[in-house]
Formats: C-alpha cells, structure tokens, sequence
C-alpha cells in the first residue's frame, strides 16, 4: 500500500466518521504532549474555526 496523508484517508469516509476517528488519534497524540503544547492545540483549532465563522459573514 502506498503512503497516504491524513487528509486522503479522511476524504474516502463520512465527515462524521472521520471527525471520530481524527478525535481518537488526537487523544492518543495528546497524552505525549505538555500542557501548554495541549492548549495551544485546541487554541489553533478554535481560532480557525473563529476565522471561518467571520469569513463566512463577510458573504451575507
């Protein structure tokens, strides 16, 4: 099998499916890293998620 990226995989399942099991690999991933790396984790994926909604009111 060749090498695939993350976002290969994910592209070939359900949105919810691949939601769940991006959640599993980041709680496992999580339990190797420091506080701080743990919240700037979350941090990086609120901010996104805050840029998006902004972005997306610009179109109304």
């Amino acid at each position: 099998m060749g090498k695939k990226t993350i976002q290969q995989i994910t592209e070939a399942m359900s949105p919810e499916t691949a939601l769940k099991e991006l959640a599993k690999a980041a709680r496992n991933l999580l339990t190797f890293l420091d506080e701080k790396a743990r919240l700037d984790f979350v941090k990086n994926l609120v901010d996104d998620a805050e840029t998006d909604k902004v972005a997306s009111l610009v179109h109304l």
